[in-house]
């Protein structure tokens, strides 16, 4: 198995099933509409609970219109006339239906954010699955921050939405709907000069969203760009200093601060109108209500009575603030679209394509590179790996040496197929590499790197990690070829001892150890060595050298080395320039013909 993380070559500032369980019907979220679609699609499941919670919503904003509609009858038919009889009865009424919106509300509450959450949950899972599935290209191209700040921000501002927003979205409508039509009952010519702030409503809040919706879009985009950046100066902190750019790097901070300060000024700004002009709206209606209903009630015989005014008075209220919250709600499903978008471009981001029929296959490890080229971009116009040919035997092991940018690496990721060639063929145990699976491939090579990577967890799992069903026994069987074990049962607990990267609790060789210790559990065919011993001392070297040469017999090796005292017990040489062969032999071969190899080595 693969033990591989990668630096992304450049940082870039800067996807969906139709149907979860499908892994290759996308669709593109070009709009709201298709957005709100594809969310839909992640509530599978909870379908039926959510028609229950709109029927729960729709009792409870008809209760809520039931309590102002009964205060007028108590008004009109006990208070002003002064005849009691029934009032307890009705006051009992009155109290059961406020008892039943309380319960409502709660429940309808909480049955939502319990879905919302199992749906949030999905979304989740579904685009971490996807993200394991995606090309190493793809991450050559994106800021690791940003992909962070999609899978944890957007995603959050989505699920807060769907916590409140919904409901309060649904009983708004409802509660909308059942006000005008008791209004209208009650009286249409009140009811009528309420509704002239309608158009006032319509125009602002137009005005408003077609300003803040842009804005919500730029600022998640800015966001994202801002905690790229900052991951980005976390993780190379060290080059910062070593070249004092703490300077620059304030500055080059301070500017993507700046951006998303202005836009999330203007769109709080905006959105923030919303509450201040349906308070003036409200305000209107009211004095509208009281004004025109109090002179009909002295003139007009009983066409509007007094608890008609307390009704509407109450009634007014209700009327506008489901407006109101319509509009603060539309804000926040704006903000929620726009990060749920730049979720689903990355689940709309094709998969690595994968059409090998060669499965379970044991490889033994004869590689044969039959006039490879390759460029990283196509764009290049010289190709990283030019008109490559050459074989490595089964059980050989070859050293991969060069300047920088000569294609050692390279060739390591294309025999992982971490990409494709653009020309030739490559060959293992004859058989064309796109032939296998890449999972064939992968769990039978073992990659070492120059800057070793481990997860927080113990060592005992770090090194299990290579191959998941190693016995303990295993496990420190493959510490001690690496010479990993006598520091490691040095250390207070020993192999459960678990590893807080930040605490510096081990040293770089040390982890580079574990690292080999890992790719040697996997007891691979093929063992790819990037430089594995440049982090570890010379003492720590020498320990290492050996097992490693005990390690590479019967198995293909191929080893990227710079130091050339790591290479003497290697089969042959490979002496690449510019992604070319320059010359190829043992290294007495080499040093005989004086050509490149010699120069290096007299160098």
């Amino acid at each position: 198995m693969i033990n591989f993380i990668r630096r992304p070559f450049g940082h870039l500032p800067q996807l969906k099933k139709e149907e979860i369980g499908s892994k290759r019907q996308r669709s593109k979220a070009d709009n709201m509409g298709q957005t709100l679609i594809r969310i839909w699609q992640f509530m599978r499941g909870e379908r039926k609970k959510l028609y229950f919670i709109i029927s729960l919503v729709v009792v409870t904003s008809l209760l809520s219109i039931v309590g102002p509609f009964l205060v007028g009858r108590i008004v009109d038919n006990y208070f002003i006339p002064k005849e009691f009889d029934g009032l307890f009865r009705v006051l009992i009424i009155l109290l059961i239906s406020y008892v039943l919106l309380s319960i409502t509300t709660f429940t309808q509450a909480y049955l939502m954010v319990g879905l919302s959450q199992r749906t949030i949950y999905n979304l989740r899972h579904h685009l971490f699955e996807h993200m394991q599935e995606l090309p190493v290209t793809f991450y050559d191209k994106r800021q690791h921050g940003e992909l962070m700040s999609r899978m944890t921000n957007d995603i959050e501002t989505l699920s807060q939405t769907m916590n409140s927003s919904f409901i309060q979205f649904t009983t708004s409508i409802v509660t909308l709907l059942g006000t005008f039509s008791v209004m209208l009952y009650l009286s249409p010519l009140l009811t009528f000069l309420t509704a002239l702030i309608i158009p006032l409503l319509i125009v602002g809040v137009r005005y408003i969203t077609n300003r803040t919706g842009p804005l919500y879009k730029k600022r998640q985009k800015r966001t994202g760009e801002l905690n790229g950046y900052i991951e980005e100066i976390v993780s190379g902190q060290e080059i910062v200093k070593v070249f004092s750019q703490e300077e620059r790097a304030i500055n080059n901070f301070e500017e993507r601060a700046r951006n998303l300060r202005e836009v999330t000024f203007w769109a709080n700004l905006y959105s923030g109108l919303i509450p201040k002009l349906m308070n003036m709206l409200n305000n209107i209606s009211f004095t509208i209500v009281a004004g025109a209903g109090g002179i009909l009630a002295l003139t007009s015989n009983g066409l509007v009575t007094v608890g008609t005014i307390v009704v509407f008075a109450e009634y007014a209220r209700q009327f506008t603030r489901p407006l109101a919250d319509l509009s603060n709600q539309l804000n926040q499903v704006l903000s929620a679209i726009a990060g749920a978008e730049r979720v689903f471009q990355i689940i709309d981001s094709p998969t690595e394509t994968d059409q090998g029929t060669i499965t379970n296959k044991s490889i033994k490890g004869h590689i044969d590179f039959d006039h490879v080229s390759f460029s990283y971009m196509k764009s290049q116009k010289t190709p990283t790996i030019q008109d490559l040919s050459f074989t490595i035997n089964e059980g050989e092991s070859v050293a991969l040496i060069g300047a920088t940018g000569a294609g050692k690496t390279t060739i390591m990721q294309l025999l992982a197929r971490f990409y494709e060639t653009d020309q030739g063929q490559i060959r293992i145990d004859g058989e064309d590499i796109k032939d296998y699976k890449r999972h064939t491939i992968r769990s039978q090579t073992a990659f070492v790197l120059q800057d070793p990577y481990l997860f927080e967890a113990s060592i005992m799992e770090n090194i299990r990690y290579g191959r998941l069903d190693a016995t303990d026994e295993e496990v420190i069987e493959a510490a001690k070829t690496a010479n990993a074990h006598d520091f490691i049962i040095d250390m207070a607990h020993g192999y459960d001892t678990v590893l807080d990267l930040s605490d510096g609790l081990i040293s770089q060789g040390q982890k580079q150890l574990i690292s080999i210790a890992r790719a040697l559990i996997t007891d691979p065919a093929i063992l790819l060595l990037d430089e594995a011993t440049s982090s570890i001392d010379t003492i720590t070297e020498l320990k290492i050298q050996e097992s490693l040469e005990r390690l590479m017999k019967g198995r293909t090796s191929i080893i990227i080395a710079h130091r050339l005292n790591t290479i003497k017990s290697v089969d042959r040489i490979f002496v690449l320039d510019q992604g070319q062969m320059l010359e190829s032999g043992t290294e007495s071969e080499l040093l005989m013909k004086k050509g490149k190899y010699y120069d290096m080595v007299n160098q």
